[in-house]
């Protein structure tokens, strides 16, 4: 895994990171160099925000791309998909990442502002449901225990009331905040819509929840794969049973889809007008498409199929 992968996931502390990159020809550049074709250099800003969980993909792509494009600001926020999604709509932002499918009241705002879009799959994720390293009783969960976990019905939530062969103490549970698209998923297939548990610990940080969950013997928690990925050492992963028997998040069962109801795509928004007139916004939406495979399976995430890329270029193409 590259070393920007660390940098990506703990820069969420600061909120928002802004790179501009300036290298010499060590890295793509440099590269298309010796191969003897000649790189347009560009000018520009794109700004960028949305999905916690999609940030460790773009930030590395907007790493990478500042080696050939030394002359393109690209700033990456993380206020979460809904914030990015209000950021995108007051036309504050080129490119919105999102950890959910947009809404229908926010394809809304954006007609009436006159703004057309283009959604780009970049990867798939498995949503991910963590315990502390020490917990030596759950292995497994099915979807009907973590409804009684997650779901406030007035009582206080303990281990022994989901199993009575588990310790007789309180939950502690961490969920990224309701402006995250992690939230909103959850909230679709786990929650029924219903109200979380009030006393959940929730955070649009998910570097906050990790150390929540990695700091209590009885806590429980969620968010993407890559970010369990990277703390794997320290956390442990939780089985789910969606009705075909317990499966462990991993590249393949994400793929596959087997990893059911947790397994989602990840995307970011494309403002068309700023492909069409904005050379630099249509360089780094080709760059990412064409690098989003490698990149995304580089910080945790899984890579769609080759065709989905392809498919995704050839339609970047009719917007230009």
């Amino acid at each position: 895994m590259k070393s920007f992968k660390k940098l990506a996931l703990t820069a969420m502390m600061s909120g928002v990171l802004a790179i501009t990159a300036a290298c010499g020809a060590q890295g793509t550049e440099g590269n298309k160099e010796q191969a003897g074709e000649e790189v347009k250099q560009l000018q520009g800003e794109i700004k960028i925000d949305g999905s916690s969980t999609v940030f460790p993909i773009m930030e590395a792509v907007v790493e990478e791309y500042g080696m050939t494009q030394p002359g393109v600001k690209v700033s990456v926020g993380s206020s979460g998909t809904g914030g990015g999604f209000k950021a995108f709509i007051a036309g504050e932002t080129e490119l919105s990442n999102a950890s959910r499918p947009i809404k229908d009241e926010e394809a809304a705002g954006l007609k009436e502002k006159g703004i057309d879009f283009t959604e780009v799959k970049l990867a798939f994720d498995g949503l991910s449901v963590v315990v502390n390293k020490d917990n030596d009783w759950v292995e497994s969960l099915t979807i009907d225990d973590l409804k009684k976990i997650w779901i406030e019905d007035g009582t206080t939530k303990k281990w022994s009331d989901i199993n009575p062969d588990w310790p007789n103490e309180e939950i502690k549970l961490y969920s990224p905040g309701a402006d995250s698209g992690t939230f909103d998923y959850f909230d679709e297939v786990i929650l029924d819509e219903q109200p979380i548990v009030q006393k959940a610990t929730l955070s649009e940080d998910d570097n906050i929840l990790v150390q929540g969950v990695k700091g209590d013997k009885n806590a429980i928690g969620y968010f993407g794969y890559a970010y369990y990925a990277e703390n794997k050492d320290s956390l442990k992963v939780v089985k789910i049973d969606g009705g075909n028997g317990p499966v462990e998040p991993n590249n393949k069962t994400i793929e596959s889809g087997e990893y059911a109801p947790l397994s989602r795509p990840l995307f970011t928004y494309v403002k068309n007008s700023a492909i069409k007139d904005q050379e630099e916004v249509y360089d780094f939406v080709k760059f990412l498409l064409e690098n989003a495979a490698t990149l995304s399976e580089d910080v945790g995430y899984v890579k769609l199929p080759e065709a989905d890329y392809t498919k995704q270029l050839d339609t970047l193409e009719t917007l230009k």
